[in-house]
């Protein structure tokens, strides 16, 4: 029986020797692997994009840790005309009778790869089907072991008792605090072993309180004029590379007849590091605004990619679909479309990955096909437009993928409506307070723009991610999964309940919150009154007793929220 590890990297002492943004979740990844070599008394052996791979004469009999990713392969001799588009499947059976149908891809050089986790511990035998000899009826056994690690929690995952919020598989809630980066995809293209930009700027996030990507898998250009300074820095500028494509061929001169197979195992290492951290992949399959030359819609080659991506990244419980960014902002892309798209990946995921489209009026309209309500507005009241969004789909979450507050960089590439940084933090907290999940963006990696060491530089000013960190720690402390909006007690402030406590957010120029009559923040008994300062996370203690006007101590200062606990 061969022992197949939790994490999908092998790190080596000398890796530790990072940046100090990279050392807390290095570490964590080390520690598994100790753990795994303790566990299971062996060496590690890990496929060259970073997790465990086994051909099909070795994997009869495996061991894999719940939630782990593993590939089993399957080299074929026989010459296959267009291999993207042979039949080849794996059925897994659980230890209870689950049954997982889950496709197999190509991955060049004459194998064909079934990638595999498992929601659940227990024995899971597989049997492998297909119209070519070599690929049918292969059998193995899975003995899946539970997960020990107390940062991995499954996949994203709707709970019917708690309908608009998100929870993983093990039941924990998850306060989504997403943030843009199209290219990731290209950040260590060129680099044959491994990933240190990718790496350095996903561990610098995920210290910051992000937990989701929201990534296109392929970017080409953007059309709005290029900030001069970037001839300065030429390194962190990755629109319109022609060596880079999903396709053979390039962006400028495709070749729509296969798939670049290298393209996707390099992105393999971008979804596992994420993987590894804990942080979803918001993995957005088409974009029209970013200059891509795409097959034309519905052709055998359009829905070649299309199954590709749904079939090679299934099986990482740290994946979620959106069919398109900007999804009806291209004819090509009608509404008819994008619900076909959809039903494409219910078909073809066996482990039914939550699934969205990046568009207000689409999900709207079709609220039955999404997992989740995606929507943009930029509008200056965002938390009445929220508000108004999160009382229209009571059964559904709501995520605010766009809200027009792009915090400036060095380079300026597209600022939107907003770009100063206590303005972009404030628009999350009202998005918040509206019972939406929110994406927070920096001009400096969201789109062809990406700075992977933002703090490498003196001379260029620096993002406030620690602004972040604060948000999701004070949601972390007060769980954002057991409040609600509470419009009516809002005053001159915006607020969240729970069964206990009311948060009242007030933005720094405020002179004072004046609660009274029916006003529940206000009401006799409280316990305890603490004032949060969204800006440096500092906690002050109140008066409870206080139950009329509020000030706060940040006045002028900061944006605060006020904390009632009965």
């Amino acid at each position: 029986m061969r022992d197949l590890p939790l994490c999908r990297r092998n790190l080596h002492q000398d890796e530790i020797l990072e940046t100090d943004n990279q050392v807390g979740w290095k570490m964590k990844v080390l520690n598994r692997v100790v753990a795994l070599i303790a566990m299971f008394g062996g060496g590690l052996s890990v496929h060259a994009a970073g997790w465990p791979s086994y051909p099909i004469g070795e994997a009869n009999e495996l061991r894999l840790i719940q939630w782990s990713v593993c590939d089993i392969r399957f080299p074929v001799q026989q010459v296959i005309d267009q291999p993207f588009d042979l039949g080849f499947s794996a059925r897994f059976t659980g230890p209870d009778g689950q049954v997982l149908n889950v496709p197999g891809f190509y991955d060049g050089g004459g194998e064909w790869v079934v990638r595999f986790s498992a929601p659940v511990t227990g024995d899971w035998s597989f049997d492998t089907d297909s119209t070519v000899l070599e690929l049918k009826g292969k059998k193995g056994l899975i003995h899946v072991v539970p997960n020990t690690d107390p940062d991995r929690h499954g996949a994203l995952v709707r709970m019917p008792g708690n309908p608009q919020r998100l929870y993983y598989e093990d039941g924990t809630p998850c306060t989504v605090l997403a943030f843009e980066a199209d290219w990731l995809f290209a950040l260590d293209y060129e680099s044959p072993d491994g990933i240190p930009k990718t790496e350095q700027l996903l561990g610098l996030l995920e210290s910051n309180g992000i937990n989701q990507i929201v990534t296109t898998v392929y970017s080409y250009d953007v059309q709005w004029d290029k900030d001069p300074l970037l001839k300065k820095y030429p390194e962190y500028e990755y629109g319109g590379r022609d060596d880079i494509y999903p396709f053979l061929g390039s962006n400028k001169n495709p070749n729509f007849s296969s798939l670049n197979v290298g393209f996707f195992q390099k992105m393999d290492r971008m979804v596992a590091a994420m993987d590894e951290l804990g942080i979803t992949a918001h993995l957005m399959i088409y974009v029209w605004n970013k200059l891509v030359n795409w097959p034309d819609p519905e052709t055998p080659e359009d829905n070649r990619y299309f199954d590709y991506i749904v079939k090679r990244y299934q099986a990482f419980p740290n994946v979620l679909w959106d069919v398109s960014k900007e999804a009806l902002n291209n004819p090509r892309c009608t509404e008819a479309y994008g619900v076909e798209r959809i039903h494409r990946i219910r078909a073809l995921d066996a482990y039914k990955r939550l699934v969205t489209v990046h568009d207000g009026g689409f999900c709207q309209r079709n609220r039955t096909e999404v997992d989740f309500i995606s929507w943009q507005i930029w509008a200056d009241n965002i938390y009445d437009k929220m508000l108004e969004v999160v009382q229209k789909f009571p059964a559904l979450p709501v995520f605010n993928i766009e809200h027009g507050g792009y915090e400036r960089s060095p380079f300026t590439t597209f600022p939107g409506d907003y770009d100063d940084p206590e303005v972009c933090l404030r628009r999350n907290y009202l998005i918040m307070f509206a019972g939406s999940y929110s994406t927070c963006y920096w001009q400096g990696a969201a789109w062809n723009v990406l700075i992977h060491d933002p703090f490498a530089h003196d001379e260029l000013p620096s993002p406030r991610f620690e602004y972040y960190r604060h948000l999701q720690e004070f949601f972390t402390r007060y769980p954002y999964a057991e409040f609600s909006p509470a419009p009516e007690d809002n005053r001159s402030g915006y607020c969240l309940k729970s069964e206990d406590t009311y948060l009242l957010y007030l933005p720094k120029d405020h002179y004072q919150v004046s609660a009274y009559g029916n006003n529940n923040v206000a009401r006799d008994g409280a316990k305890a009154t603490l004032w949060f300062n969204t800006l440096t996370g500092e906690y002050k203690a109140g008066d409870p007793k206080q139950n009329h006007f509020f000030q706060s101590p940040w006045r002028g200062e900061a944006d605060s929220i006020l904390i009632r606990q009965y």
